[in-house]
């Protein structure tokens, strides 16, 4: 793949890799020991709106694992991390958000060396479909944070030019306002998506419509604002857990048309800090895809 995406930008070849991925990355990164619980970790990602935390050994500085805002839902929507507490705690949901996050975090985590070349992570990100790789230094001590967000930015006048048609998902996974925050975060863990366009019929002329988006973080900052771990079992807990998604999601979506241009999307994107765009009809309202910063990415080798 590497030498498909050096053949396809010939011109801009040697430029992309000479680049240092160290100067685009993110390099305050927020990291955690591997002892510290789940429910640190969840305030954590919702405190500095991170969607990854790097696990480091606090003495060497070394990548232990890494946990991610989908490996929290996951956890808690009932995907195989929920093992964990119907497992290993008996369904005793309290003392396995106290777990330390060992428990649920990958380890065996793909990084980056300070030497690698833009060419390398964007290889790296397309293969292994990961949207962040942790940067490490010669003795595989953390230095920075590599995005596909990072990789767009730098790469965006080459993504530039084709229409938003050619490079959109049209198979979008959707649902209904009346769905509750547990029937979402399941349907997310299920299907490996980060958001949910949330549509519906208008009364006006019984046409289906997109009426909200829904993001992992989203469900993930609910949770912590609603302290939801720690009363699941009141009746407050409870209340939370099924409330419907239409009193979260994001009503005053960001959209755009099958005909705006990558370059448009990637600029609406770094203005509004989002990763992800539906694609709507403007006469008709109707959701015809969604565009998101791993489609702009692939427009690199499609």
């Amino acid at each position: 793949m590497k030498n498909k995406i050096i053949e396809k930008f010939r011109d801009d070849a040697n430029e992309l890799n000479q680049s240092n991925i160290v100067d685009i990355a993110i390099k305050d990164v927020i990291v955690a020991p591997a002892s510290t619980s789940i429910i640190n970790i969840a305030n954590m990602m919702t405190k500095n709106n991170v969607r990854r935390i790097p696990i480091t050994d606090p003495g060497s500085g070394k990548i232990l694992g890494i946990i991610t805002t989908m490996d929290i839902l996951n956890f808690f929507g009932g995907g195989e991390k929920y093992k964990v507490i119907t497992d290993k705690y008996e369904g005793n949901f309290l003392s396995a958000i106290n777990a330390p996050i060992r428990e649920i975090m990958t380890k065996g985590v793909k990084t980056l060396n300070i030497k690698d070349t833009i060419v390398d992570a964007t290889t790296v990100m397309l293969e292994s479909k990961i949207g962040g790789l942790p940067i490490v230094d010669d003795d595989d001590k953390l230095v920075g944070m590599l995005t596909e967000g990072d990789v767009v930015g730098k790469l965006k006048n080459i993504i530039a030019g084709s229409e938003v048609e050619d490079v959109m998902t049209s198979d979008v996974m959707t649902t209904t306002p009346g769905t509750r925050i547990e029937g979402v975060t399941k349907i997310m863990v299920r299907n490996s998506i980060r958001r949910i366009p949330i549509v519906g019929e208008d009364p006006k002329d019984n046409t289906e419509k997109l009426l909200g988006f829904i993001t992992a973080t989203d469900i993930l900052k609910y949770i912590g604002d609603h302290k939801l771990f720690t009363e699941l079992f009141s009746n407050e807990g409870n209340d939370v857990v099924d409330i419907t998604i239409d009193k979260l999601m994001e009503k005053d979506v960001i959209t755009t048309d099958k005909y705006a241009k990558t370059e448009d999307i990637i600029e609406i994107m770094e203005e509004n800090d989002i990763k992800g765009v539906p694609v709507v009809d403007n006469e008709t309202g109707k959701l015809e895809g969604i565009i998101t910063v791993r489609d702009l990415l692939k427009t690199i080798i499609e």
